[in-house]
């Protein structure tokens, strides 16, 4: 059982849902980011994203972009993304690793190179934002065949079609994004995202993750009610610019101070 299933099983077993933090990797720059990793983990999370810096990432709002160019700037490369994950690895064993973002890097990079080398850190999923299922069939049998989970975006205008097309080819767990836009910009419509859920929940058996518009513990509370796993991004990436010029351990105090309210929350 992969590490991922192994997680939502034992929340389920809990009677608990999954905090998912979302960091842009390298942000402020690569030698803090182990030491945030495990920050987040003792705060609560289950399963870290963590993003792979980009030079032009569509889907992210304006916070997630600067901290791809601060990310970018300090040198991070997805040689270095990975070499991260192994330093993670050394001393935690248990939390999944999904590194998220864009087809640019990994087709230079190449996707058997990638998936081999991400495998080999102990990275557990990839979350491509812009990887459609019509160009995906190869890219998803070479990630399985190298045990890693390919995880797929669903929207509010995502058809029921689509849907279960895109549901046969994830694995791991669908990420559901709960507004219309970039991240980190419209309010949160919880009874929408309920319908959404109850919806896609009739089409696949995957644990579904909604994240987009998370901010606070009511809305994480809120979301994990309806949803198996709550995705927090914008929130902890615009602590960590306002503290980047602080410690790493310093860093990690502060996103504990917004993760551990919604981990306490959620399992209120």
């Amino acid at each position: 059982m992969s590490r991922i299933n192994q997680c939502f099983t034992n929340l389920k077993e809990q009677k608990k849902k999954a905090l998912i933090p979302f960091i842009t990797a390298g942000d402020p720059t690569p030698n803090h980011t182990v030491d945030i990793m495990h920050s987040l983990v003792a705060n609560g999370s289950d399963v870290i994203e963590l993003g792979m810096p980009f030079s032009d990432p569509m889907a992210d709002g304006p916070v997630i972009q600067l901290a791809c160019e601060r990310s970018l700037a300090a040198g991070t490369s997805i040689k270095k993304v990975l070499d991260i994950v192994s330093e993670f690895r050394q001393t935690n064993n248990d939390t999944p690793v999904v590194l998220m973002g864009y087809l640019n890097p990994i087709e230079f990079f190449g996707y058997e190179e990638f998936t081999i080398a991400a495998k080999n850190a102990g990275v557990d999923g990839v979350l491509l934002v812009d990887l459609t299922p019509e160009e995906a069939t190869d890219v998803v049998q070479l990630f399985k065949a190298n045990g890693l989970d390919l995880i797929y975006l669903l929207s509010p205008t995502t058809t029921p079609e689509r849907a279960k097309k895109i549901c046969k080819l994830a694995s791991g767990y669908v990420y559901y994004v709960s507004i219309k836009g970039v991240t980190g910009t419209a309010s949160l419509d919880v009874a929408s995202v309920k319908r959404h859920v109850d919806s896609l929940k009739e089409i696949t058996d995957l644990p579904i993750g909604v994240g987009f518009g998370i901010r606070d513990s009511e809305t994480a509370q809120k979301v994990s009610q309806c949803s198996d796993g709550v995705i927090v991004g914008s929130v902890l990436v615009n602590c960590i610019a306002e503290n980047q010029q602080s410690s790493s351990l310093k860093i990690g105090e502060e996103l504990g101070k917004i993760l551990l309210p919604m981990r306490q929350a959620m399992d209120a």
